[in-house]
Protein backbone atom coordinates (compact mmCIF):
# COMPACT_ATOMS: atom_id res chain seq x y z
CA UNK A 1 0.00 0.00 0.00
CA UNK A 2 1.74 3.84 -0.76
CA UNK A 3 0.21 5.17 2.87
CA UNK A 4 1.95 5.51 5.81
CA UNK A 5 1.77 4.24 9.27
CA UNK A 6 -0.22 6.58 11.78
CA UNK A 7 1.49 8.88 14.46
CA UNK A 8 0.46 7.89 17.92
CA UNK A 9 -0.77 11.38 18.42
CA UNK A 10 -3.14 11.52 15.26
CA UNK A 11 -5.04 8.97 17.10
CA UNK A 12 -5.23 10.63 20.42
CA UNK A 13 -7.83 12.33 19.89
CA UNK A 14 -11.69 12.28 21.17
CA UNK A 15 -13.19 8.82 19.68
CA UNK A 16 -15.67 11.09 17.27
CA UNK A 17 -13.00 12.88 15.67
CA UNK A 18 -10.91 9.57 15.23
CA UNK A 19 -13.82 7.77 13.62
CA UNK A 20 -13.95 10.63 10.75
CA UNK A 21 -10.29 10.51 10.64
CA UNK A 22 -10.14 6.47 9.95
CA UNK A 23 -12.68 6.65 7.50
CA UNK A 24 -10.48 5.44 3.99
CA UNK A 25 -7.39 4.64 6.01
CA UNK A 26 -5.85 0.76 5.57
CA UNK A 27 -5.76 -1.80 8.17
CA UNK A 28 -3.75 -4.65 6.90
CA UNK A 29 -2.99 -7.88 8.56
CA UNK A 30 0.35 -10.24 7.68
CA UNK A 31 0.59 -14.28 8.03
CA UNK A 32 1.91 -17.06 6.92
CA UNK A 33 -0.92 -17.49 3.94
CA UNK A 34 -0.09 -14.11 2.58
CA UNK A 35 -1.07 -10.42 3.56
CA UNK A 36 -5.01 -8.67 2.78
CA UNK A 37 -5.48 -5.55 3.17
CA UNK A 38 -8.83 -3.58 3.37
CA UNK A 39 -9.69 -0.08 3.11
CA UNK A 40 -11.98 1.47 6.19
CA UNK A 41 -15.81 2.58 4.92
CA UNK A 42 -17.74 2.34 8.05
CA UNK A 43 -16.60 3.03 11.71
CA UNK A 44 -19.05 3.46 15.33
CA UNK A 45 -17.16 5.48 17.77
CA UNK A 46 -17.58 4.60 21.66
CA UNK A 47 -16.72 7.35 24.60
CA UNK A 48 -15.53 5.50 27.49
CA UNK A 49 -16.84 6.60 30.81
CA UNK A 50 -19.16 9.48 28.74
CA UNK A 51 -20.39 6.36 27.08
CA UNK A 52 -23.42 3.99 28.07
CA UNK A 53 -22.87 1.79 25.26
CA UNK A 54 -19.42 1.37 26.04
CA UNK A 55 -17.36 -1.65 27.06
CA UNK A 56 -15.78 0.73 29.57
CA UNK A 57 -18.45 2.75 30.45
CA UNK A 58 -18.30 1.33 34.56
CA UNK A 59 -15.14 1.83 34.66
CA UNK A 60 -11.30 -0.65 34.15
CA UNK A 61 -11.50 -4.07 34.06
CA UNK A 62 -8.91 -6.94 32.68
CA UNK A 63 -11.27 -7.37 30.19
CA UNK A 64 -10.78 -3.25 28.74
CA UNK A 65 -7.74 -2.92 30.25
CA UNK A 66 -6.53 -2.10 26.44
CA UNK A 67 -9.28 0.59 25.67
CA UNK A 68 -7.62 3.18 28.27
CA UNK A 69 -4.41 3.50 25.94
CA UNK A 70 -2.36 4.29 24.36
CA UNK A 71 -3.87 5.15 21.30
CA UNK A 72 -3.22 3.08 18.07
CA UNK A 73 -3.58 -0.32 20.20
CA UNK A 74 -6.15 -2.55 18.83
CA UNK A 75 -9.26 -3.76 21.17
CA UNK A 76 -10.76 -7.58 20.28
CA UNK A 77 -13.63 -8.77 21.82
CA UNK A 78 -15.97 -12.03 21.58
CA UNK A 79 -19.56 -11.17 20.96
CA UNK A 80 -22.88 -13.17 20.74
CA UNK A 81 -20.74 -16.55 21.64
CA UNK A 82 -19.26 -16.64 18.22
CA UNK A 83 -17.84 -13.85 16.61
CA UNK A 84 -14.52 -11.23 17.33
CA UNK A 85 -15.40 -7.62 16.81
CA UNK A 86 -11.99 -5.25 16.50
CA UNK A 87 -11.49 -1.53 17.17
CA UNK A 88 -9.16 1.05 17.35
CA UNK A 89 -8.28 2.51 20.77
CA UNK A 90 -8.17 6.50 20.86
CA UNK A 91 -8.13 9.34 23.06
CA UNK A 92 -5.49 10.50 25.62
CA UNK A 93 -3.46 7.81 27.30
CA UNK A 94 -5.23 6.69 30.50
CA UNK A 95 -8.99 7.87 28.73
CA UNK A 96 -10.95 4.91 27.78
CA UNK A 97 -12.29 5.56 24.24
CA UNK A 98 -12.34 3.57 21.00
CA UNK A 99 -13.92 2.91 17.48
CA UNK A 100 -15.11 -0.35 16.49
CA UNK A 101 -14.58 -1.07 12.73
CA UNK A 102 -17.22 -2.14 11.07
CA UNK A 103 -17.19 -2.52 7.30
CA UNK A 104 -14.55 -2.31 4.78
CA UNK A 105 -13.39 -3.03 1.22
CA UNK A 106 -10.48 -5.37 0.74
CA UNK A 107 -8.38 -3.03 -1.71
CA UNK A 108 -5.56 -6.49 -1.93
CA UNK A 109 -5.31 -9.96 -0.53
CA UNK A 110 -8.60 -10.88 -2.34
CA UNK A 111 -8.11 -14.43 -3.36
CA UNK A 112 -6.97 -14.89 0.42
CA UNK A 113 -10.02 -13.21 1.74
CA UNK A 114 -12.29 -14.62 -0.75
CA UNK A 115 -10.69 -18.34 0.86
CA UNK A 116 -11.23 -17.22 4.27
CA UNK A 117 -14.70 -16.24 3.66
CA UNK A 118 -16.49 -18.84 1.70
CA UNK A 119 -20.09 -17.58 2.17
CA UNK A 120 -19.47 -14.05 1.01
CA UNK A 121 -21.57 -14.31 -2.73
CA UNK A 122 -19.80 -10.54 -3.87
CA UNK A 123 -16.23 -9.57 -2.76
CA UNK A 124 -18.39 -6.42 -1.08
CA UNK A 125 -19.05 -8.98 1.52
CA UNK A 126 -16.01 -10.06 1.97
CA UNK A 127 -15.48 -7.29 5.29
CA UNK A 128 -19.01 -6.25 4.93
CA UNK A 129 -19.65 -6.34 9.20
CA UNK A 130 -17.64 -6.17 11.97
CA UNK A 131 -17.40 -10.33 12.16
CA UNK A 132 -16.86 -10.32 8.61
CA UNK A 133 -14.03 -7.76 8.85
CA UNK A 134 -11.94 -9.61 11.30
CA UNK A 135 -12.86 -12.86 9.53
CA UNK A 136 -11.36 -11.29 6.05
CA UNK A 137 -8.21 -10.07 8.00
CA UNK A 138 -7.88 -13.07 10.24
CA UNK A 139 -7.96 -11.54 13.49
CA UNK A 140 -8.45 -12.96 16.89
CA UNK A 141 -8.34 -13.11 20.60
CA UNK A 142 -4.51 -13.18 20.22
CA UNK A 143 -4.38 -9.61 18.48
CA UNK A 144 -6.10 -8.36 21.52
CA UNK A 145 -3.29 -5.21 22.45
CA UNK A 146 -1.45 -5.04 19.55
CA UNK A 147 0.28 -2.03 18.46
CA UNK A 148 -1.24 -1.33 14.96
CA UNK A 149 1.53 1.65 14.50
CA UNK A 150 4.72 -0.69 14.82
CA UNK A 151 5.65 -1.92 11.26
CA UNK A 152 7.04 -5.18 12.83
CA UNK A 153 3.40 -6.04 14.00
CA UNK A 154 1.31 -8.59 12.32
CA UNK A 155 -1.62 -5.71 11.99
CA UNK A 156 -1.07 -2.15 10.72
CA UNK A 157 -2.96 0.72 10.42
CA UNK A 158 -1.81 2.62 7.29
CA UNK A 159 -3.07 5.93 6.20
CA UNK A 160 -5.67 6.58 3.20
CA UNK A 161 -7.14 8.51 1.03
CA UNK A 162 -8.48 11.60 2.60
CA UNK A 163 -12.01 11.77 2.42
CA UNK A 164 -13.91 14.97 2.03
CA UNK A 165 -16.26 15.86 4.75
CA UNK A 166 -19.24 15.89 2.53
CA UNK A 167 -18.70 12.22 1.54
CA UNK A 168 -19.06 11.40 5.19
CA UNK A 169 -22.37 10.92 6.64
CA UNK A 170 -23.82 9.71 10.28
CA UNK A 171 -26.18 8.10 12.01
CA UNK A 172 -27.46 5.69 14.85
CA UNK A 173 -25.04 2.75 15.94
CA UNK A 174 -25.82 -0.49 14.71
CA UNK A 175 -27.20 -3.23 17.01
CA UNK A 176 -26.67 -1.65 20.64
CA UNK A 177 -29.45 -1.60 23.26
CA UNK A 178 -27.71 1.68 25.10
CA UNK A 179 -27.59 4.40 23.56
CA UNK A 180 -28.78 3.79 20.36
CA UNK A 181 -30.04 7.16 19.06
CA UNK A 182 -26.14 8.57 19.28
CA UNK A 183 -25.43 9.64 15.73
CA UNK A 184 -22.24 7.66 16.31
CA UNK A 185 -21.60 5.29 13.34
CA UNK A 186 -19.74 7.25 10.17
CA UNK A 187 -19.60 5.78 6.65
CA UNK A 188 -18.70 6.81 3.21
CA UNK A 189 -21.50 7.51 1.12
CA UNK A 190 -21.97 5.67 -1.65
CA UNK A 191 -19.24 2.85 0.21
CA UNK A 192 -20.70 -1.00 -1.40
CA UNK A 193 -19.46 -2.71 1.73
CA UNK A 194 -21.49 -0.06 4.22
CA UNK A 195 -23.94 -2.46 5.97
CA UNK A 196 -27.52 -2.82 6.57
CA UNK A 197 -28.37 -0.06 9.37
CA UNK A 198 -30.22 -2.32 12.42
CA UNK A 199 -31.98 -0.68 14.98
CA UNK A 200 -31.52 -2.19 18.25
CA UNK A 201 -30.85 -5.34 19.15
CA UNK A 202 -29.41 -7.74 21.76
CA UNK A 203 -27.21 -6.16 24.37
CA UNK A 204 -23.92 -5.55 22.66
CA UNK A 205 -21.97 -2.71 24.95
CA UNK A 206 -20.24 -1.08 22.13
CA UNK A 207 -16.23 -0.19 22.54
Amino acid sequence: MNGRLFKREELAVDPLDLARLLLGAVIESSGPDGIVSARLVEVEAYRGGADPASHSYRGRTARNQVMWGPAGHLYVYFVYGMHFCANVVGAEDGVAGAVLLRAAEVVSGTELARARRKAARHDRELARGPARLTSALDIGPRDNGVDLLDPASRIRLLTGDEIPPESIRTGPRVGVAAAEDFPWRFWIEGAAAVSPYRRGGRARPGK
